[in-house]
């Protein structure tokens, strides 16, 4: 039986819609965790709320307690170029951590995490590709994430120039490092809420139809995995 940690950040309303209700509910102190048996499967959802430091204890958490064979992180982002236009689904290949900066002291590039050979973090290459097969539909993108929502064509505009990424969120990067630290396969599946020239309103406008969206996506990924 397959062990799955799927890492929640805001979206958890869809996932008490479409699975219903779990085998076992558990609080923890700052979490809580639903547990869904299927066949051949068993999947761990835990609520992290937002941000690299709740994702990180969260992927951690599922990691120690649960002893999880795989992380799948779904979830609605910022569009930063035309083509990731709202509604849009992807899969992330990798991921600056573009507020990370230890430049004035190693004079490394910002984003730049020493243990890895650029500043771009990797997801798990054959589940991207066993993704893209599954749903031809996604497009594999490349991630900015940072502990900061970013709203307004400007700021996303700038982020696209800076470090090449198609989608902006708050988790991507805490969930990578925290699964590459563990030597556990990590998933990002991803859709839009809001296009390169919105922001925090048609954020809070799509967040459920793009959150359901994303984890029908996830979940027809996971169940042939």
């Amino acid at each position: 039986m397959k062990r799955i940690g799927m890492l929640v950040a805001v979206e958890i309303d869809s996932v008490l819609s479409r699975y219903g209700t779990p085998g076992e509910t558990k609080q923890y102190p700052g979490f809580t965790v639903w547990t869904y048996e299927n066949d051949g499967y068993t999947l761990f959802v835990l609520n992290s709320g937002a941000g690299q430091i709740a994702a990180a204890a969260g992927v951690q958490f599922l990691i120690s307690e649960f002893k999880v064979e795989l992380i799948v992180n779904f979830g609605v982002v910022g569009g930063l170029t035309p083509a990731m236009s709202q509604t849009s689904s992807c899969v992330v290949e990798r991921v600056v951590h573009y507020e990370f900066d230890t430049s004035p002291l190693d004079h490394c590039e910002v984003g730049r995490h020493l243990e890895y050979p650029d500043i771009y973090l990797p997801a798990t290459p054959a589940l991207v590709q066993k993704a893209v097969e599954l749903c031809p539909e996604l497009t594999p993108v490349t991630c900015a994430s940072g502990d900061k929502f970013v709203d307004g064509e400007a700021a996303k505009t700038a982020l696209h120039k800076q470090f090449g990424a198609d989608i902006c969120e708050m988790e991507a990067a805490a969930v990578v490092l925290t699964c590459d630290r563990n030597g556990i396969p990590c998933l990002l599946i991803k859709t839009v809420s809001d296009g390169v020239t919105g922001g925090a309103e048609e954020f809070t406008n799509s967040l459920l139809h793009t959150s359901d969206l994303c984890l029908k996506i996830a979940d027809r990924i996971i169940k042939e995995l």
